[in-house]
C-alpha cells in the first residue's frame, strides 16, 4: 500500500514527520509523502524542514519517503508559479487540494492545476468531464480518498476517470493516527467508490510510477 497525501504538524497534522513514517511503515505502507499544506508564503520553508530527511527516515523504517507539499487556495492564476517554486526547492510530488464539497476552494483551481503538470490533484470531487479529460491527456493524476466528507463524490471522479481514462490513486489525506487506515480497509472503500478489483490493483500501480518518477527525477 502507498499513500502519497498526508500531514504533519508543519501544517494542520498532529505527528512529527519521524511518527508519521514509522506509523505509517508500521501500517503496512511501502511508500509515503509527506505534503503539508503551502501557498506561495511557505513552500520553501516546508521543503527546507522536509527535503533532508525523507531518505534518512526512510531507510529507518524500511519504507519510501517522498517530500512534496500540497498546494491549498493558492489562486488558479499563481498555481503554475507556486508548483514551480516548490520543484526549484526539492519538492518530488505537487499535489494541488482540488474543488471539493467541503472547502471553498476557488473556481479554476482544478483546471490551473491540470495546465501545471501537477502530479496528483486531491480529492477533487466538483471535477467537470472537461477537466478530467485535460488531466488523462497531461498525465495529471486524479486521487480518490478516504478522508471524511471528500469521500463523498469519490463516485464521481471514479466515473468520469474510466469515462476518459485518467488515472487515479488512492490516499488517506492523513492528518491523524487514526487517518493512516489498514490496507483492507482503503480496498473497501476504493470498491463502494465504484472501482473493481482490477481498477484497485491498477491505482496502486499507479502509485508506485509516480514514485518510481518522484525518485528518478
Amino acid at each position: 500500500m502507498i499513500d502519497l497525501h498526508t500531514h504533519t504538524f508543519f501544517s494542520d497534522g498532529e505527528l512529527v514527520p519521524a511518527e508519521l513514517i514509522r506509523r505509517a511503515s508500521v501500517a503496512g505502507y511501502t511508500a509515503l509523502a509527506i505534503t503539508d499544506h503551502a501557498d506561495k508564503s511557505n513552500t520553501k520553508w516546508l521543503l527546507d524542514n522536509i527535503v533532508d530527511i525523507v531518505d534518512e527516515f526512510g531507510a529507518a523504517n524500511n519504507i519510501q519517503v517522498l517530500a512534496g507539499v500540497e498546494l491549498t487556495h493558492v489562486p488558479p492564476q499563481s498555481i503554475a508559479d507556486v508548483t514551480q517554486l516548490a520543484r526549484d526547492h526539492g519538492a518530488e510530488l505537487i499535489l494541488v487540494h482540488g474543488e471539493s464539497i467541503v472547502d471553498p476552494v476557488m473556481p479554476g483551481t482544478n483546471m490551473a492545476a491540470i495546465k501545471a503538470k501537477v502530479d496528483i490533484l486531491a480529492h477533487p470531487g466538483l471535477i467537470t468531464a472537461e477537466e478530467v479529460q485535460l488531466a488523462a491527456e497531461l498525465g495529471v493524476y486524479l486521487e480518490i480518498t478516504t478522508r471524511k466528507g471528500n469521500s463523498l463524490t469519490n463516485g464521481h471522479v471514479v466515473k468520469l476517470a474510466q469515462e476518459y481514462g485518467a488515472k487515479l490513486v488512492i490516499n488517506n489525506d492523513a492528518h491523524a493516527p487514526t487517518d493512516i487506515l489498514p490496507p483492507e480497509l482503503v480496498h473497501k472503500i476504493a470498491l463502494g467508490a465504484g472501482m473493481s478489483e482490477e481498477q484497485f490493483i491498477q491505482a496502486q500501480k499507479n502509485s508506485a510510477e509516480l514514485v518510481a518518477k518522484a525518485k528518478g527525477r
